[in-house]
């Protein structure tokens, strides 16, 4: 069995039940598992590989519970720059309904390397459209060809303008053929074990965009094989108008109705709640997608998120989509997170009492939202910490750069408040995706070529 030796790091994160912040250590792995966390100098001294991270901060692997790869290929469309969701979708669908097998793989490669060069190793991505040969199958294999952890949907859309829905009727699938592709998916791809590479959600995109037949057999066929569930919802308050106007419920309500509350249930985005809301996830074990450059881009509204950690709700980050973000970076997105929370105390009413210390988000909570937060939102006990028996998912970043001079008193803080810089190394089950910041497992040069191919061709045949 391979092992693994990364040594002499100059800070180690934990992220383990002590939260430890390591000096001049490193971990020992065996067949992509953890067998040792500590200083350096009590790690066997020989493996198979040795990583010698002097200078460096090592962190555990972080994990996008919210992505939509294939919009790499509409980054910065003209069209979508400037609008809300609605329209942006609307200027948009038809172009992502010709998203052929070739761009889907293409934009998967784009979008997972360009996380992994921001330390993230574990990804959730949520496809919904599949008009033009695209399929769940070629974003697992490219997935696996980069060599990083991937929980894939099947997402899906039924509901088209001529039935009170907002995607465009050549835009959406038959039901029946959904659901017997999703059960073809979960028993062809999904891997429950411990240390899985890839496992397989079912993913019905939005309210606006899906039946609520669609919604209940989903959520059973679920069930059924013990996959998680997941879509969007209190993105907008353009949505919450959608289902007062149709279901005359708030969405979190019409979503119950559904049976979309529970453990194996989280939500993207989830800007717009209530109090009662709030508790009501807390109550029922849904987890939430915290994805805030998304949320500005789109001028959507800042998530509750301080409320909901104090309730107990699991909250994990998101990039969204390439085109509602157009930067796949994990490091961005820990560093938003902790600003727009502190943004958000500064638009308090004036009659309330100035914030407390635990009202303030800090840099430590942001980077546990990413690791930890992340694993428990997508029900991984794998993964999300570096401690024996959790696989060697984790990254590295340079200390004496630029970027961080003058803020090593606190690297850990250093890696949030300081501009975000690409990854040293990023290694997931032991083996290294990122090595010396570039990719190693894919010909990144020649994948960008025919992506930027594929985005032109796309853009200019709608």
């Amino acid at each position: 069995m391979p092992t693994l030796l990364a040594r002499n790091a100059d800070v180690l994160v934990t992220m383990d039940g002590q939260r430890r912040e390591l000096r001049n250590a490193g971990l020992y792995a065996v067949d992509g598992i953890i067998q040792q966390v500590g200083p350096s100098a009590s790690l066997p001294t020989t493996a198979d590989e040795v990583l010698d991270l002097s200078g460096q901060i090592v962190l555990p692997g972080f994990i996008n519970t919210h992505h939509h790869l294939n919009q790499t290929l509409t980054r910065c469309l003209p069209a979508a720059q400037d609008n809300n969701l609605f329209p942006w979708l609307q200027a948009q669908y038809r172009i992502w309904a010709g998203t052929t097998e070739a761009a889907s793989r293409t934009s998967t490669l784009v979008g997972l390397a360009e996380l992994a060069l921001s330390g993230c190793t574990t990804v959730f991505d949520h496809t919904y459209l599949y008009q033009s040969g695209n399929n769940v199958d070629c974003q697992i294999e490219a997935a696996r060809q980069l060599g990083v952890r991937f929980h894939a949907s099947r997402g899906s859309m039924s509901l088209g303008q001529s039935q009170g829905g907002l995607p465009p009727d050549d835009c959406v699938e038959d039901e029946a053929f959904i659901l017997a592709d999703s059960e073809r998916v979960i028993r062809t791809h999904h891997d429950a074990k411990a240390g899985s590479m890839t496992q397989v959600v079912l993913a019905p995109c939005s309210p606006f965009s899906v039946s609520t037949g669609l919604l209940r057999d989903s959520a059973a066929l679920a069930r059924q094989h013990g996959v998680k569930l997941h879509t969007h919802l209190c993105e907008t308050l353009d949505e919450e108008r959608y289902t007062l106007q149709r279901f005359a419920m708030r969405p979190v309500e019409w979503m119950e109705t559904l049976g979309w509350l529970g453990e194996d249930v989280w939500f993207a985005h989830a800007v717009h709640v209530s109090d009662e809301e709030i508790q009501r996830f807390a109550q029922t074990g849904v987890g939430a997608a915290h994805c805030p450059c998304s949320n500005m881009r789109l001028a959507s509204g800042i998530a509750p998120i301080k409320k909901y950690l104090a309730a107990g709700v699991k909250v994990g980050l998101g990039v969204d989509g390439s085109a509602s973000n157009d930067a796949s970076n994990m490091l961005l997105e820990v560093r938003q997170t902790m600003l727009l929370a502190r943004l958000a105390l500064g638009l308090r009413p004036a009659d309330l009492p100035p914030p407390a210390p635990q009202d303030w988000m800090t840099a430590r909570e942001a980077l546990e939202l990413a690791t930890l937060g992340g694993a428990k939102v997508l029900g991984r006990q794998d993964i999300g910490s570096l401690e024996p028996g959790k696989c060697a998912d984790f990254f590295t970043l340079d200390l004496h750069t630029l970027n961080y001079a003058g803020a090593l008193h606190d690297p850990v803080a250093a890696v949030v408040f300081c501009a975000a810089q690409r990854v040293r190394h990023t290694l997931v089950q032991g083996r290294a995706v990122v090595k010396d910041g570039q990719v190693m497992t894919v010909d990144m040069p020649q994948v960008i070529e025919e992506h930027n191919l594929h985005a032109l061709r796309l853009a200019s045949a709608v």
